[in-house]
């Protein structure tokens, strides 16, 4: 059956045997509404899009938050009138105040680090890939699929609102740190907006347990005939682990957001203990700020992986399928994947070096940080390896993968400097901080989003992007990741401090005016190559080159097995079976040979 699919699928021809008749039958009886299809659709393909979509509007605008502010800080002697027209009182005389500047870095990080690279990556491509991959008509629980969209759409709406409060939205940092989060008369940001903030967090971490709870009941049960765990891709495998990640650490920051929702509204004292506000002093006692810290860095930390994990996975397979070779080391990147997620655990303190952390300690965490490098050197020999001597098609997906892989190689050298905690003592809260998490978790994260946007385009529209705005968007946007933080690591080695509006009348920083502009300059230009991308996206989904085979990438996964615009239930008939594992690429003289292909008789089995 499985070859049979096999081989009538090249033409594009579906086969449906007669004994399963009725399972074609279901998936087609009934014409859908609109609602039913593209609002509250439980349909796996149409949530990833819902996702993706939305992933991308929280894009442009916490992009636009930091055109605005890179607008400041590179020129901060001038006026800009239209600022005024547009943001009244938070852009008074055209300049961008300090109470607004807080504001647009806090919500910049909060929308990119949980809503787009989180929500809107793995939202995404667990739920597009996990049933297209392994075999599966839909997920496990596809009323809580679409329950974990809708929540996140809460967390979105929540958060959108905040922006438009008379106070401003929170403006504490991303990491809103209390006292001063905790305390509505400390500051502007932290009155209704921070209430706010909270309440979508918290809407947002139910979306994220949802889904996560879904995706591994889903790849543990639900797997087809044949596909067992070691057969499974790397996508599977990196979202599996982030969906763990997520599981287990995404409580603990809902409790300490519940904890300082407490503080702010109950009058507990969780957080706060001995202070003076303006003269007065607050009754409340024996709270610890630092406890805050803990509890948001033991999500924080994982929270880096569960961004980089499905990046990672996804930069496995393209490398994979367009060098025309087997991934080097396939056990070897499941096994660096669990030991990632196993220390990403272990590791919070290094954020918490300058906190008064017993020094004794801070060695502790020192040696875990600077052991992940033992698992994250492992997968990046392994991609060069795959690259090593492979058939090369320089693709828009395969170029966004090894962009993936050289952002992951410089922004993880400078994680080396600040997990030496004697080191990070001088580097803390600088520009090298900033440098190195826009690197590493940030830019890299999207380049594997964007190798997976290119490369599954096909799967979920049935066309292709367009080639000649990828090829742009891509060495643009490489170029000027670069441009934009490479330099801020020399400002940081030199101390010059993050969070400040205004270096023009600091002695010590002023010498960095010309690159602080540099930066702001090339800033605004990636931002609006990101703006053609958008446009690529969506002129493409009506107006792209149609998808004509399928499979149109030579790739062995199951997904190409399917029609090119497969409906609810992915596979019109049987589902097929597997009989190998998903890298044969260049084997016995055959360019490719998909999953569901029987082992022949002198082959060798994996």
């Amino acid at each position: 059956m499985s070859s049979e699919i096999t081989q009538q699928g090249q033409s594009g021809v579906a086969t449906v045997p007669a004994h399963d008749h009725h399972e074609a039958h279901h998936a087609h009886h009934h014409e859908e509404s609109f609602i039913s299809k593209y609002v509250f659709s439980q349909d796996h393909k149409m949530i990833a899009k819902q996702f993706l979509i939305t992933g991308m509007i929280w894009a442009i605008i916490g992009g636009l938050f930091s055109v605005l502010f890179r607008l400041q800080l590179g020129y901060p002697e001038m006026s800009f009138p239209f600022l005024e027209d547009i943001f009244g009182k938070w852009a008074a005389g055209g300049r961008i105040t300090n109470e607004f500047y807080y504001a647009l870095v806090t919500m910049h990080g909060t929308i990119l680090v949980f809503f787009v690279l989180t929500a809107g990556l793995s939202g995404t491509f667990a739920n597009l890939l996990i049933p297209l991959q392994i075999g599966a008509r839909d997920m496990a629980s596809p009323f809580l699929n679409m329950l974990s969209y809708w929540f996140f759409f809460l967390a979105s709406v929540i958060m959108f609102a905040s922006l438009f409060i008379q106070t401003g939205p929170a403006a504490g940092g991303w990491t809103i740190y209390p006292p001063l989060s905790a305390l509505g008369q400390a500051s502007e940001g932290s009155k209704l907006g921070m209430d706010f903030w909270l309440v979508s967090m918290a809407m947002f971490i139910v979306s994220s347990l949802l889904g996560g709870l879904n995706y591994i009941s889903t790849i543990l049960n639900m797997r087809t005939k044949g596909m067992s765990m070691t057969r499974v891709p790397l996508t599977v495998w990196a979202i599996f682990f982030t969906a763990v990640l997520g599981v287990l650490s995404f409580p603990v920051l809902l409790s300490g957001a519940i904890l300082l929702l407490f503080d702010r509204n109950l009058g507990t004292s969780f957080y706060l203990s001995d202070i003076v506000v303006k003269g007065e002093i607050l009754p409340n006692e024996g709270g610890s700020a630092i406890l805050f810290q803990h509890l948001f860095w033991f999500l924080g930390h994982p929270e880096v992986y569960i961004i980089l994990l499905p990046a990672m996975g996804m930069v496995s397979e393209v490398m994979s399928v367009n060098a025309r070779k087997p991934i080097f080391g396939y056990l070897a990147m499941v096994g660096s994947m669990f030991a990632i997620c196993l220390l990403a655990f272990l590791v919070w303190a290094h954020h918490m070096f300058v906190t008064g952390l017993n020094p004794f300690l801070g060695a502790f965490f020192v040696l875990l940080t600077l052991l992940i490098a033992v698992p994250s050197a492992i997968k990046v020999f392994n991609w060069l390896t795959t690259l090593w001597r492979g058939n090369l098609r320089f693709t828009p997906p395969m170029l966004f993968a090894i962009g993936f892989v050289s952002l992951f190689i410089s922004g993880g050298l400078t994680g080396i400097f600040l997990g030496n905690s004697t080191l990070d003592l001088h580097l803390h809260d600088t520009y090298f901080v900033v440098a190195h998490f826009h690197i590493v978790m940030g830019v890299a994260s999207f380049f594997g989003m964007f190798a997976g946007v290119y490369h599954w385009f096909p799967k979920m529209y049935g066309r292709f992007l367009n080639n000649t705005m990828a090829y742009i968007h891509f060495w643009v946007t490489f170029v000027g990741a670069y441009l934009i933080v490479w330099p801020m690591h020399y400002s940081g080695l030199a101390g010059m401090p993050r969070r400040y509006t205004d270096y023009s009348n600091w002695e010590s920083f002023k010498q960095f005016a010309e690159m602080n502009r540099f930066i702001s300059t090339v800033a605004m230009v990636v931002f609006a190559v990101q703006l053609l991308f958008v446009f690529n996206f969506f002129y493409s989904i009506w107006k792209g080159r149609k998808v004509t085979s399928q499979n149109p990438w030579g790739s062995n996964t199951l997904e190409w097995t399917t029609p090119v615009n497969p409906g609810h239930g992915n596979w019109p008939g049987e589902i097929p079976e597997v009989h190998r594992w998903a890298y044969d690429y260049g084997k016995d003289g055959r360019e490719y040979i998909s999953q569901v292909e029987p082992i022949g008789e002198g082959e060798s089995k994996h």
